[in-house]
């Protein structure tokens, strides 16, 4: 099948549709006439490197199982694979003193070609600081950026932007941001940028406004800054901490109205950014796949992959139409290595599923009746528990709450309610928390041929520059 009937008939029609045309008028100005895979002077113009934060095999997996059962199609990540249209590989994901990376460590991996420890950002354990990635290729000329699903001072993209002895000072890395003057930077984190929520009571949104960021804090701000004519770079900042799960977005108009998908955010990214005569790098990440498996939430797990999946797609869009971006697809690490065990009756029930079980859990209290969760669940999700496993649940209401684990500050009981969830679906976990699992990693278009079979998470880095042929 060649290159272009791939794009026609498979997955990507859909986002064909939507995206391809506004890129039209973007590729015939970079790039006329070119041909999909055939790089100008042996080098990529521009990189998109796009990261499913903690996404295990078995995520991927179940998430195309899904698009099949739904849409009666691959994911266009596997439609990659089928049709041999990347080099495909293993990534060894550790870190410079673990088997078992955060996503400081492994994002610094690819940002600053150097393994550190679990929760630094490109600070080697010698205390050496080696200049992050969207630094070198904002030197060489090209237009740079980040676009997430969670806070965009979270892990995986300060870890191409920024040095900081930990992970956790996401108010210091916003404002190394407006220092960096990188040209894109959105998603969540509202409280790293409002004078209202941080300590120090500094206005970053009107600093960065000041430096001459358009700011937009809502879907509708975006997309007025993505119809505007002009090159100022963007800061979009969408919601307090992480933006919504894609599952609640979907179905909460309110949020769909406000919050903008993580593709809408890729589209708008690469517009600004390939207005840029000397190309653009961007690292989009799916954060919440990461957090919706800390949590074992199988609905905020799969369709949060899918819309990571669409993202991929708008990627790949201007892709093809561009002919000289070299696209990146893989993950950080695994993340609590879910499976199918069992009936595809009950997995199929995911397909109807209306909404998270964060969502289910948020809206619970301890003045709840067992009837009352039952309905909850029911309502959100399409089956009913009994009345046992909804008292089990009410337990961790009624006591002091005591579930730990990341990205849970109310220790709501994610891990018991996927422990009952899993005969209504067949979904089952490995544990909460990340794995060392090797990863799959895939490259489209001009460069891909460098990725070999295997490589350790720092090759990344200096294929990178090779690719974009931009001295290390």
């Amino acid at each position: 099948m060649k290159r272009r009937d791939f794009f026609k008939n498979t997955a990507f029609a859909a986002a064909g549709a939507a995206v391809l045309s506004p890129f039209d008028s973007i590729a015939g100005a970079i790039h006329p006439g070119a041909t999909l895979g055939s790089p100008a002077a042996g080098s990529a113009k521009n990189i998109i490197f796009m990261v499913s934060d903690g996404m295990s095999v078995g995520t991927l997996s179940m998430a195309n199982m899904l698009s099949e059962r739904r849409d009666g199609k691959l994911c266009s990540w596997m439609s990659l694979y089928r049709e041999g249209l990347v080099s495909r590989g293993l990534m060894d994901t550790a870190s410079a003193n673990s088997l078992v990376t955060d996503s400081a460590a492994a994002s610094s991996s690819w940002g600053g070609g150097v393994r550190v420890n679990n929760g630094s950002l490109n600070v080697a354990p010698d205390g050496s600081r080696p200049i992050p990635i969207l630094q070198k290729f904002k030197a060489a000329g090209k237009a740079v950026g980040c676009v997430t699903s969670v806070p965009v001072t979270h892990a995986t993209p300060a870890g191409f932007c920024v040095n900081s002895d930990s992970r956790s000072d996401q108010p210091g890395i916003a404002e190394q941001y407006l220092t960096l003057g990188f040209d894109v930077m959105m998603g969540g984190g509202t409280e790293f940028f409002s004078a209202g929520k941080r300590q120090d009571k500094q206005d970053l949104f009107a600093k960065f406004a000041a430096g001459g960021y358009q700011v937009a804090q809502t879907r509708e701000a975006m997309l007025a800054v993505d119809a505007a004519a002009g090159t100022a770079p963007i800061l979009g900042v969408f919601h307090q901490d992480g933006l919504p799960y894609a599952l609640d977005r979907d179905n909460d108009a309110t949020l769909k109205e406000k919050t903008p998908s993580l593709a809408e955010m890729v589209g708008t990214a690469i517009r600004r950014l390939a207005m840029n005569p000397n190309g653009f790098v961007l690292q989009v990440e799916g954060g919440k796949v990461d957090w919706a498996a800390h949590a074992n939430d199988i609905g905020g797990l799969l369709y949060d992959q899918l819309a990571f999946d669409e993202a991929l797609a708008t990627a790949l869009a201007f892709a093809e139409a561009d002919g000289n971006t070299l696209v990146i697809v893989t993950t950080d690490h695994g993340n609590a290595n879910p499976g199918l065990f069992g009936s595809t009756e009950n997995f199929e029930r995911v397909i109807g599923f209306r909404h998270t079980n964060d969502w289910v859990l948020q809206g619970i209290d301890r003045d709840f009746t067992a009837n009352q969760v039952r309905e909850r669940i029911e309502h959100a999700q399409g089956y009913a528990i009994n009345a046992n496993e909804a008292i089990r649940l009410l337990s961790h209401y009624v006591t002091d709450r005591n579930e730990d684990g990341l990205y849970n500050p109310y220790k709501l009981p994610f891990a018991e309610l996927a422990d009952i969830q899993r005969k209504y679906t067949s979904v089952g976990w490995a544990s909460n928390g990340h794995s060392g699992d090797h990863v799959e990693i895939a490259a489209y278009g001009p460069g891909s041929d460098l990725l070999k079979p295997f490589v350790r998470n720092t090759d990344m880095h200096y294929l990178m520059l090779e690719a974009a042929a931009v001295r290390q």
